[in-house]
Protein backbone atom coordinates (compact mmCIF):
# COMPACT_ATOMS: atom_id res chain seq x y z
CA UNK A 1 0.00 0.00 0.00
CA UNK A 2 1.32 2.98 -0.89
CA UNK A 3 1.82 6.25 1.09
CA UNK A 4 0.08 8.81 -0.88
CA UNK A 5 -2.88 5.67 -0.41
CA UNK A 6 -2.69 5.51 3.56
CA UNK A 7 -2.73 9.17 4.37
CA UNK A 8 -6.33 9.43 2.55
CA UNK A 9 -7.22 6.23 4.27
CA UNK A 10 -7.36 3.54 1.75
CA UNK A 11 -6.76 0.16 2.92
CA UNK A 12 -4.92 -2.59 1.30
CA UNK A 13 -5.02 -6.24 1.37
CA UNK A 14 -2.24 -7.95 4.36
CA UNK A 15 -0.86 -11.52 4.09
CA UNK A 16 -3.37 -13.68 5.77
CA UNK A 17 -0.35 -15.61 7.60
CA UNK A 18 0.33 -12.35 9.10
CA UNK A 19 -2.71 -11.59 10.28
CA UNK A 20 -2.63 -15.19 11.57
CA UNK A 21 0.12 -14.64 13.59
CA UNK A 22 -0.81 -11.33 14.52
CA UNK A 23 -4.75 -11.87 15.66
CA UNK A 24 -4.68 -15.44 15.90
CA UNK A 25 -5.17 -15.19 19.28
CA UNK A 26 -8.44 -13.62 18.86
CA UNK A 27 -10.09 -17.20 16.78
CA UNK A 28 -11.73 -20.32 17.96
CA UNK A 29 -10.42 -23.43 17.12
CA UNK A 30 -12.79 -23.84 13.75
CA UNK A 31 -12.38 -20.16 12.40
CA UNK A 32 -10.22 -19.59 9.94
CA UNK A 33 -9.14 -16.21 8.53
CA UNK A 34 -10.27 -15.57 4.56
CA UNK A 35 -8.70 -12.63 3.92
CA UNK A 36 -7.73 -9.05 5.57
CA UNK A 37 -7.20 -5.32 5.09
CA UNK A 38 -5.07 -2.66 6.70
CA UNK A 39 -5.91 0.99 6.96
CA UNK A 40 -3.13 3.49 8.76
CA UNK A 41 -3.34 1.23 11.76
CA UNK A 42 -6.54 -0.17 11.95
CA UNK A 43 -7.15 -4.00 10.24
CA UNK A 44 -9.98 -5.90 9.28
CA UNK A 45 -10.59 -9.04 8.96
CA UNK A 46 -12.80 -11.65 7.30
CA UNK A 47 -12.95 -14.96 8.73
CA UNK A 48 -15.07 -17.94 7.83
CA UNK A 49 -17.14 -17.11 11.04
CA UNK A 50 -17.54 -13.32 11.47
CA UNK A 51 -15.80 -9.57 10.75
CA UNK A 52 -13.36 -8.72 12.96
CA UNK A 53 -12.45 -5.03 13.23
CA UNK A 54 -9.16 -3.55 15.01
CA UNK A 55 -8.98 -0.29 15.53
CA UNK A 56 -5.86 0.92 17.87
CA UNK A 57 -7.21 4.08 19.42
CA UNK A 58 -4.67 7.03 20.81
CA UNK A 59 -2.04 8.81 19.78
CA UNK A 60 0.40 6.08 21.46
CA UNK A 61 -1.64 3.19 19.98
CA UNK A 62 -1.72 1.34 23.31
CA UNK A 63 -5.26 1.14 23.28
CA UNK A 64 -7.01 -1.42 21.01
CA UNK A 65 -10.80 -2.21 20.60
CA UNK A 66 -11.71 -5.23 18.37
CA UNK A 67 -15.02 -5.13 17.12
CA UNK A 68 -17.04 -8.08 16.44
CA UNK A 69 -19.49 -8.57 14.25
CA UNK A 70 -21.45 -11.88 13.13
CA UNK A 71 -22.80 -12.51 9.63
CA UNK A 72 -25.89 -13.27 10.48
CA UNK A 73 -26.59 -9.73 12.07
CA UNK A 74 -25.46 -8.03 8.85
CA UNK A 75 -28.60 -7.04 7.16
CA UNK A 76 -27.34 -4.79 4.09
CA UNK A 77 -23.99 -4.11 2.54
CA UNK A 78 -22.66 -2.32 -0.78
CA UNK A 79 -19.63 -2.05 -2.47
CA UNK A 80 -19.02 0.93 -4.45
CA UNK A 81 -15.99 0.48 -7.64
CA UNK A 82 -13.02 2.78 -8.08
CA UNK A 83 -13.67 5.24 -11.31
CA UNK A 84 -11.53 6.32 -13.60
CA UNK A 85 -10.07 9.54 -11.51
CA UNK A 86 -11.44 7.84 -7.92
CA UNK A 87 -8.40 6.79 -5.84
CA UNK A 88 -11.10 4.15 -3.53
CA UNK A 89 -13.71 1.74 -3.85
CA UNK A 90 -16.37 1.82 -0.83
CA UNK A 91 -17.20 -0.74 1.48
CA UNK A 92 -21.07 -0.11 3.96
CA UNK A 93 -22.20 -2.57 6.08
CA UNK A 94 -24.96 -2.25 8.26
CA UNK A 95 -26.00 -4.31 11.10
CA UNK A 96 -29.64 -5.24 11.36
CA UNK A 97 -31.73 -2.51 12.85
CA UNK A 98 -29.59 0.51 11.98
CA UNK A 99 -30.51 2.66 9.29
CA UNK A 100 -27.24 4.34 8.22
CA UNK A 101 -24.02 1.53 8.00
CA UNK A 102 -22.45 0.58 11.01
CA UNK A 103 -19.36 0.05 9.28
CA UNK A 104 -17.63 2.61 6.10
CA UNK A 105 -14.41 0.82 4.33
CA UNK A 106 -12.65 2.70 1.49
CA UNK A 107 -10.04 0.37 -0.41
CA UNK A 108 -6.68 1.63 -3.09
CA UNK A 109 -7.48 0.17 -6.26
CA UNK A 110 -4.76 -2.81 -5.64
CA UNK A 111 -7.83 -4.54 -3.67
CA UNK A 112 -10.24 -6.59 -5.77
CA UNK A 113 -13.57 -5.31 -4.26
CA UNK A 114 -15.17 -7.81 -6.26
CA UNK A 115 -13.99 -10.40 -3.78
CA UNK A 116 -14.89 -8.89 -1.29
CA UNK A 117 -18.23 -8.64 -2.23
CA UNK A 118 -17.98 -12.35 -2.93
CA UNK A 119 -17.04 -13.13 0.32
CA UNK A 120 -19.53 -10.91 2.25
CA UNK A 121 -22.14 -12.66 0.10
CA UNK A 122 -20.91 -15.73 0.43
CA UNK A 123 -21.47 -15.66 4.44
CA UNK A 124 -24.30 -13.04 4.95
CA UNK A 125 -26.97 -15.03 2.06
CA UNK A 126 -26.09 -18.20 3.54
Amino acid sequence: MSIFSSILGNAGTVDPQKLQSDYGQLLIDSETIEIGFKLIRDTFVFTNKRLIIIDVQGITGSKTEYLSVSYKSISRFSVETAGTFDLEAELKIWVSGEQTPSIMKRFNKSVNVYEVQKILAKHVLN
